[in-house]
């Protein structure tokens, strides 16, 4: 009697390949401690990651994208809170984004792709993409919530929406990068309880302009 063939174990490739690329960014980010941008390789990465070089070219073009993926990942560790106010939530996500910041991985990671997009505009769009965009939702999030506590306005059309979220997004971050990375300066608790109160007056002060501009006779 013949004996049947042990199955073989069914294959996941999915884990797999979810532990590959979280190995390959990981190396991607220390090889940028480590080397700088200049003298990074997809070789040097493949090699501090176990697997081939192919195995890369088959993710990322190039290592500009490599790095992207590997500073946007770090980004998305990001959350916003829900502390009860709006006052509260932000000083909770610029403190987190301060501490990513401070973080030498992301900080040697963001200002070299950031310095290398200044000679690369598909680098600046993949920048866009994966990690600006990505982010916008922490804005997102916290205005509906603020919104629905009664804290800020509703605003009026998707444009003038979009406008806002955009604006809010580019004087957090612009400050708190500017803070961290330019003026190599501490992000502290009371760094951000002052900044937060800047950013709602302004806000306020925004809200006030656009009801005293609404059109006559508009709802």
């Amino acid at each position: 009697m013949l004996s049947r063939p042990h199955p073989k174990p069914a294959r996941s490739g999915r884990p797999r390949s979810a532990e590959a690329d979280e190995a390959i960014l990981e190396a991607t980010r220390a090889s940028l401690v480590d080397l700088g941008w200049s003298k990074l390789t997809m070789g040097d990465v493949a090699t501090r990651a176990g697997v081939a070089k192919t195995t890369l070219y088959r993710r990322w073009a190039g290592k500009n994208e490599l790095v992207v993926d590997a500073v946007a990942v770090l980004f998305d560790e990001l959350e916003m809170p829900d502390l009860g106010s709006l006052a509260a939530d932000v000083e909770a996500v610029v403190l987190q984004f301060a501490a990513l910041l401070d973080r030498p991985e992301t900080r040697t990671a963001l200002m070299a792709v950031v310095a290398e997009s200044t000679r690369d505009e598909a680098l600046r769009a993949r920048i866009r993409d994966s990690i600006v965009n990505r982010q916008k939702r922490l804005v997102l999030q916290g205005r509906r919530r603020a919104q629905e506590r009664g804290e800020l306005p509703v605003e009026p059309d998707d444009a003038t929406a979009d406008l806002t979220a955009d604006l809010i997004f580019d004087v957090i971050a612009g400050a708190v990068v500017h803070r961290t990375l330019v003026s190599a300066e501490p992000v502290d608790a009371d760094w951000a309880r002052r900044f937060t109160l800047l950013l709602l007056a302004g806000l306020g002060a925004a809200a006030g302009q656009a009801v005293r501009q609404k059109p006559a006779g508009s709802v």
